[in-house]
């Protein structure tokens, strides 16, 4: 629903919120119960925009895992059942192992996010940083 993308890339709280009233003015007939999810639970989502952007954007974008969900599709399609759950996982797995060497793509702004991160959220990420 491309009328959502003003409420979550809003750069401030009062934008999101303004964005949110265009959006139940266009929506709310059809899809009530969506904007009603969204009133109800403002307050735990609107903690969003106390983050700066570039973290903001590695939260909202969802490319990583699309591209996961298509690999696991691609791999279960073809299987009409599995013998047992150990069977299933283990394809996964090896799906997953497979498709990781054709990921290279660093996500844009990637270094300042993670800085941004590491500020945020102090002492949780020094292992990885080598801070």
């Amino acid at each position: 629903m491309a009328d959502l993308k003003p409420v979550y890339k809003a750069e401030t709280v009062e934008a999101a919120e303004t964005a949110l009233d265009e959006l139940e003015e266009k929506w709310d007939a059809k899809h009530p119960i969506v904007i009603k999810s969204w009133r109800k639970k403002w307050l735990n989502l609107s903690v969003y925009f106390k983050y700066p952007p570039d973290i903001r954007r590695v939260i909202y974008t969802t490319d990583a895992i699309e591209a996961v969900h298509r690999q696991f599709r691609k791999l279960t399609n073809t299987k009409g059942a599995f013998p047992n759950e150990n069977s299933l996982l283990k394809l996964l797995y090896m799906g997953i192992q497979n498709a990781s060497k054709n990921w290279t793509m660093p996500l844009q702004n990637w270094n300042l996010t993670l800085f941004q991160l590491s500020i945020y959220f102090e002492g949780r990420l020094d292992d990885l940083l080598d801070i």
